[in-house]
């Protein structure tokens, strides 16, 4: 049972002390979840692994763009992608042959190569003989052949993989050999690569992203929402929800499993993070119990909004996003909090102009906002160091 009792300590951002006792003992540091989708939080979960191998990442299944929409349509899985490349982005980079392992999950086919050629290639995968795995040590060899060949023999022999991911591709073997469920391969190939922290989508279902905008059109599919691929929305999306399949509106949903749960629930800090508001970050918190589990949870949680543009914020302000954010998750919700909280800190760079922000709505939601630096040259992005100095902080 989770208490809904809060400690209160003094807060100092950033907290170099903290860091620093954290990064001494990185084995031992405490369970930061991250609820992110995309690339956005990439570099900084490298950066963050040096603090804490105990962070949680519940990523988006529901990408439809790319590669990934190929190997979505050809056996109708989640989207990978996501999960991959975070995978890689927490390997322990000391382990002997993981250089390899991330050289080879994430390279793409040519996109210009003949068909045929790629065949080839992805043959030579398959026996062991391509220069991109031959020299990775067995049993991950042996292991990463074995799901290449269970994604070929399933194949379509008219399947374009011009442009596709490797890592894609094993990890839809991975899926396709394990009853059509994505935790065992992401288990092995976790321990494989020493994966210093956890790694988990946030559903194991096949569903796809639903918007009605102001304009009271409707679009299906992430790839068409987030203004990447295809033209950008015309209007300001007015709600989101996950949807079964990409031709018809059919809503869907379904419960979090008990492992989603628990970890939300005792998770030592909560992180609403960077990355596309709608598809990345709020299409993580649209799952049946998630809003509950954050609710049950009392320790702090944090939103660290995007810098520069993001064509699914059009109409939003950093203000209407708090709410939205809010609201997202008290809709899964039968009562208030109590005790607990959907949201406690609006952390911010202390010299970025993220727009006016309504500090009245801020208190009413009793939301405090921080401000430290957290950008040091680019100007639109944060600077991954400063950042988990300042999570920390919180911790």
């Amino acid at each position: 049972m989770v208490s809904s009792s809060r400690t209160f300590r003094r807060l100092i951002v950033p907290d170099d002390i903290r860091a620093h006792r954290y990064r001494r003992l990185p084995e031992q540091g405490p369970k930061v979840l991250f609820f992110s989708g995309g690339s956005a939080l990439n570099k900084i979960s490298r950066v963050f692994k040096d603090y804490t191998h105990n962070s949680i990442h519940l990523v988006t299944p529901f990408d439809s763009g790319g590669s990934s929409a190929r190997l979505r349509a050809e056996f109708h899985i989640p989207a990978v992608g996501d999960l991959r490349s975070r995978l890689m982005a927490l390997a322990d980079e000391t382990v002997l042959g993981q250089h390899e392992v991330y050289a080879l999950f994430t390279h793409r086919f040519s996109k210009t190569d003949s068909l045929s050629l790629l065949w080839q290639q992805l043959q030579e995968m398959v026996e062991g003989v391509h220069p991109l795995i031959e020299t990775i040590p067995n049993p991950i060899k042996s292991l990463i052949q074995t799901q290449l060949a269970v994604t070929k023999a399933k194949m379509n022999e008219e399947f374009d993989l011009r442009g596709a991911s490797i890592g894609n591709l094993i990890m839809a073997g991975g899926y396709l050999n394990n009853g059509q469920q994505l935790d065992p391969i992401v288990f092995l190939f976790s321990r494989l690569v020493k994966t210093l922290g956890d790694v988990k989508t946030v559903l194991d279902a096949d569903f796809h992203l639903g918007v009605e905008l102001e304009d009271s059109q409707i679009v299906l599919g992430q790839h068409n929402i987030t203004g990447k691929e295809t033209d950008q929305l015309t209007s300001p999306i007015k709600s989101i929800w996950l949807n079964k399949g990409l031709k018809d509106i059919k809503p869907i949903n379904q419960s979090i499993a008990d492992d989603r749960r628990v970890a939300i629930e005792n998770a030592d800090l909560i992180c609403y993070p960077p990355g596309s508001f709608y598809s990345s970050l709020v299409a993580n918190l649209l799952p049946t119990g998630v809003g509950r589990a954050i609710c049950q949870n009392p320790n702090p949680k944090v939103y660290l909004p995007n810098l520069g543009f993001d064509p699914e914020q059009q109409g939003l302000s950093l203000t209407e996003r708090v709410k939205r954010l809010v609201g997202v998750v008290m809709a899964d919700v039968d009562e208030p909090c109590g005790a607990s909280s959907t949201l406690d800190y609006l952390l911010l760079d202390e010299g970025y102009d993220y727009g006016n922000i309504d500090m009245k709505v801020l208190s009413d939601l009793n939301v405090t906002l921080v401000k430290t630096p957290l950008i040091r040259s680019k100007k639109d992005k944060y600077d991954e160091s400063l950042v988990a100095n300042a999570l920390l902080s919180f911790v």
